[in-house]
C-alpha cells in the first residue's frame, strides 16, 4: 500500500491526477490511498510537525488519524504490513517525514516530493529509508530552506538539512555515490541521483536532486506554470516503487 498525502491549499481528488499513481499502482498491484487533510472545502492541510500556525489545524492529531485510516483498511483490503509506503507533495511530503519519525513500526519507507522536515527533533523506533525528490529552482519549499527570515508559520529545514537528519537517524555514510540521469527531454532540467546507504539494517537516503525543477512531481507536466518546470527525465512514480520495493520493513 502506498499513501499519497496532498499538497496545502488541496485535497485527494485532485492528487489523484496530478501525481498519477494510480496508474501506477494498477500497473504495479499495489494500493494507493489517498487521505485529506483539514480545513474547509478544498483547501485541506497537513499537520506535519513544528509550528505549522494557518497553514494547517494545529488541533489535528495526523499522525494519530492515519493509524486509525490503516486500521480501517486492513478490515476492507488485502494489505501486507510489512509493505505500508507514504509519499507526498509539499505539505504532504513534510506529512510522510513525520509519519516516519512517529510511526516507523507502521511505515516501511517513504518519498516526500518537494516537501522537507519540519519537526524539531526526530526520533523514530527504527530506521526509516527515504527517497526524497527535490527542484532547485523549488520558489514554494525552497532548496535552502528560507533561513533566519523565515515567518513561523513556515518552519521547513533545506533539503540539505533533512537529507542530514536522517543520514543520521539510518547511520549511513556521509559522502553518497552519485549517478546522473541521462538529459533526455527538452524541458529546462537535468537530473541526478545521490544515494547515501546503506546504513542501519540497509536503510538508504537517496536525494533525487532536480537542476531547474519547481515545485513539481516528476514526471508529470505542472498543473500550473507559476509552480515552475517539471523534468520529463525521470517518473518519481516508477522511481519510487522500485525503491519501495527494496525496503519492506524487517
Amino acid at each position: 500500500m502506498v499513501l499519497v498525502f496532498h499538497g496545502p491549499a488541496t485535497k485527494a481528488a485532485i492528487t489523484v491526477s496530478m501525481t498519477g499513481m494510480s496508474q501506477k499502482s494498477d500497473e504495479a498491484g499495489f494500493i494507493a490511498v489517498y487521505p485529506n487533510g483539514t480545513g474547509l472545502g478544498p483547501f485541506l492541510t497537513w499537520n506535519a510537525g513544528g509550528r505549522q500556525g494557518k497553514l494547517a489545524a494545529e488541533s489535528a492529531d495526523d499522525v494519530k488519524y492515519v493509524g486509525l485510516l490503516l486500521d480501517d483498511l486492513a478490515t476492507v483490503a488485502n494489505v501486507d504490513l510489512q509493505r505500508v509506503y507514504a509519499t507526498g507533495m509539499s505539505n504532504g511530503g513534510m506529512m510522510c517525514y513525520q509519519l516516519a519519525a512517529e510511526m516507523s513500526d507502521r511505515i516501511a519507507a517513504i518519498a516526500p516530493v518537494a516537501g522537507t522536515v519540519t519537526a524539531d527533533e526526530s526520533k523514530p523506533k527504527r530506521p526509516v529509508p527515504v527517497m526524497h525528490f527535490h527542484g532547485k529552482a523549488d520558489n514554494i519549499v525552497p532548496y535552502d530552506g528560507l533561513g533566519n527570515n523565515a515567518p513561523k508559520f513556515l518552519p521547513f529545514k533545506s533539503v540539505e538539512e533533512s537529507i542530514s537528519i536522517w543520514c543520521k537517524i539510518n547511520g549511513c555514510p556521509e559522502m553518497p555515490t552519485i549517478i546522473e540521469f541521462p538529459d533526455k527531454k527538452d524541458d529546462g532540467t537535468k537530473v541526478t541521483e545521490k544515494c547515501y546507504g546503506p546504513g542501519k539494517d540497509g536503510a538508504e537516503v537517496v536525494l533525487i536532486e532536480i537542476e531547474g525543477g519547481g515545485h513539481t512531481w516528476p514526471g508529470r507536466k505542472p498543473p500550473l506554470r507559476f509552480l515552475g518546470n517539471s523534468t520529463l527525465d525521470v517518473s518519481a512514480n516508477d522511481l519510487m516503487w522500485e525503491f519501495f520495493q527494496k525496503h519492506p520493513m524487517k
